[in-house]
């Protein structure tokens, strides 16, 4: 299996363009959840909005005051499915 590649470019801490991204799973004003083919992202901030989700192409673009990128699990590309989360 290919490996997508994941790249990130954050302007001005306003604008955040991702490429690689697998899947989201959930996003507010301050938080959006997502998984990218290196693992699971957090992005953090006041006032986000994601303005551009493609996902065949996994380009995700996000809006706002960025304040901080977290990367969690480097193995977990997509989020866990039912199943999965039973048995955590």
């Amino acid at each position: 299996m290919e490996q997508t590649q994941h790249e990130l470019i954050l302007r001005d801490r306003a604008h955040l363009m991702l490429s690689g991204v697998t899947a989201v799973t959930g996003f507010d004003d301050r938080t959006v959840l997502l998984y990218t083919a290196l693992g699971a992202l957090t992005v953090l901030g006041r006032g986000l909005t994601v303005g551009e989700l493609n996902m065949t192409s996994g380009a995700l673009e996000i809006h706002g005051e960025i304040a901080a990128l977290r990367y969690g699990d480097r193995d977990r590309t997509e989020p866990r499915g039912l199943f999965g989360r039973l048995l955590r």
